[in-house]
């Protein structure tokens, strides 16, 4: 599977952008998918996760603020990001195949860059 996001870019702390994160080489439609970012200097961090039923799992820094969803017709999942702030800054990808003993995951693909300004 080979993923691809996109949608970043630079906006004021406050606003919203929608993340996408296209797949293609294989049906995304039996799989849970992840989104993840790094900010600068930091590790990757989780930031949600939609299971293939379409159940969700989010970071606590992000709860409330940002939504996972899924369109398996278009073999693409999309963040929702809602009063965005300056610490949101960070390439975010995303991932697909969770393995939930492992907590691990098999693909995950190109980042996209959201810059929040203050």
């Amino acid at each position: 599977v080979q993923l691809q996001a996109s949608g970043g870019g630079l906006v004021q702390a406050g606003d919203s952008l929608r993340l996408s994160c296209s797949a293609s080489g294989r049906a995304i439609r039996t799989y849970d998918m992840g989104w993840f970012r790094r900010r600068p200097g930091n590790e990757r961090e989780f930031v949600a996760r939609i299971t293939w039923g379409g159940g969700t799992v989010y970071a606590d820094s992000v709860k409330g603020r940002f939504t996972v969803s899924r369109d398996d017709t278009k073999n693409t999942v999309y963040l929702q990001m809602n009063s965005l702030k300056p610490e949101d800054t960070a390439v975010y990808f995303c991932a697909s195949q969770y393995y939930p003993v492992s907590g691990t995951w098999k693909y995950s693909g190109q980042g996209t860059l959201v810059t929040v300004s203050s």
